[in-house]
């Protein structure tokens, strides 16, 4: 067995300082337990993060001071941690960068080499003094970024003139290949790309499910679907970055937010970050046993009280919306909470990763389960969750009839969005009609 000793850092206002050490112990490429302790100067700090909010809350300062502390239910990584690490693409990134087999590496290697641009506001270096990297190139470098990542999705070597991808892509998650990029106005955005064997135009399809989203009232970040060469890209904005004038006041982070950022005037800040899946502090085995109401629980027991009631009727929203477009990569690591510097607590991040599915299939399942029918993705086992999410009757069903509303219009809003009539053709199967998910008894009872 051996053991691996690396400082945490966490960006703390402008600056990263150390937050703690962690210590894996690993047996060949498995993490077989680790251990966390925080700094002492870190926890006198006024704005300090806790890493993760379930195991390493710092809610009392006095009970985690030099104390090595596990992870909580028999757990072997800290959510927090593992949500900073690498995962599917980023993984496949370092693992081209260093020669190396699929999955063949030691957790500590994957969460040295992800550099610190990584999603949120941690880094994970090999020692104190360890310096902090980019990670991230400009718009101008898209066309290289996508031969780098076509090449690493065949197995091919990734010459020197393509090695920027080792920067942009190795912090990143999910399975389908990405970079991060920074726009000529010094924004930050993930690029993602599309693969040459997808037979659906993944890139638009998504952007404008996410656009449609956002006109039934969620909260979603800033999406564009642009050409790279004679490749389609979407272009989310990250969401765990912000901008703001160090000289004025502010009084809620959506103030804060900036669309042109004048870099004599702004400075960036981090947000941090933690997935569902450390909200529930389960591990991606047991995340198959979860629901949406073990998430709304998540958000009643540590998000700040003041969004409570808000944050869990997006979930509600949200899971409503998953059953209308057949979303059934809704798996915890798909949803998302940042630490809000300005109420002073955790609050449901905006959506992301939402993609239909088009089947043919008449029964259709979430990944999550959604109510007293387990997964099954249908509005009256929606509504049997009402009570999870403090929800009566009439805010339920208010909620389906607005979703509805957009969603019925699909084809239309994907139109006025610019989306290809090949890409509408592709995502129909995945759009369902309200008569096909519900029981007229539901649907006479809608406003």
């Amino acid at each position: 067995m051996k053991q691996e000793n690396l400082v945490v850092f966490a960006h703390v206002e402008d600056e990263f300082v150390p937050a703690g050490l962690l210590t894996l112990h690993e047996e060949n490429t498995h993490v077989v337990a680790s251990e966390f302790s925080y700094g002492t100067k870190y926890l006198t700090r006024q704005h300090a993060l806790e890493v993760d909010p379930v195991s390493l809350s710092i809610a009392d300062k006095s009970a985690v001071r030099q104390k090595k502390i596990l992870p909580v239910d028999g757990l072997k990584m800290f959510g927090g941690i593992r949500d900073a690490s690498p995962d599917a693409w980023g993984r496949r990134v370092i693992e081209a960068k260093l020669k190396a087999k699929a999955n063949d590496l030691p957790e500590s290697t994957y969460l040295l080499e992800a550099g610190s641009n990584r999603i949120g506001a941690l880094d994970v270096r090999a020692d104190i003094k360890a310096l902090p990297t980019d990670g991230c190139q400009s718009t101008a470098d898209l066309q290289y970024l996508l031969e780098a990542a076509e090449r690493i999705e065949e197995g091919e070597d990734i010459p020197a003139s393509l090695e920027a991808i080792f920067e942009a892509g190795a912090s990143l998650g999910g399975a389908r290949p990405k970079a991060t990029i920074r726009d000529e106005q010094g924004i930050l955005w993930l690029a993602k790309f599309q693969s040459r064997d997808e037979r659906l135009n993944v890139p638009e399809i998504e952007t404008a499910t996410m656009k449609l989203a956002s006109l039934c009232g969620m909260t979603v970040p800033d999406v564009q679907f642009i050409k790279v060469g004679d490749r389609d890209v979407m272009l989310i904005r990250r969401f765990d970055r912000y901008w703001l004038d160090t000289k004025e006041k502010y009084s809620s982070l959506a103030d804060v937010v900036v669309n042109q950022p004048d870099e004599h005037r702004l400075t960036e800040r981090r947000l941090h970050f933690v997935s569902g899946l450390t909200m529930l502090a389960c591990d991606e085995i047991q995340s198959r046993e979860k629901s949406y109401g073990d998430l709304a629980q998540g958000i009643r027991r540590y998000c700040h009280h003041s969004v409570i009631r808000e944050n869990n009727r997006e979930l509600f929203t949200r899971m409503v919306y998953n059953i209308f477009v057949s979303n059934d990569d809704d798996h915890p690591r798909n949803h998302g909470f940042l630490w809000d510097p300005y109420i002073g607590g955790w609050r449901l991040s905006p959506l992301y990763d939402v993609m239909p599915r088009p089947t043919r299939a008449t029964d259709r399942f979430l990944f999550l389960g959604v109510g007293q029918e387990g997964r099954s993705a249908t509005l009256d086992n929606a509504i049997s969750a009402k009570e999870m999410f403090n929800l009566s009757v009439q805010d339920a069903t208010s909620i389906i009839a607005d979703v509805w509303e957009r969603v019925r219009e699909w084809k239309t809003y994907f139109e006025e969005f610019g989306t290809s009539t090949k890409s509408i053709e592709q995502a129909e199967n995945a759009f369902r009609h309200i008569d096909h998910i519900s029981t007229s008894r539901l649907r006479a009872g809608l406003p």
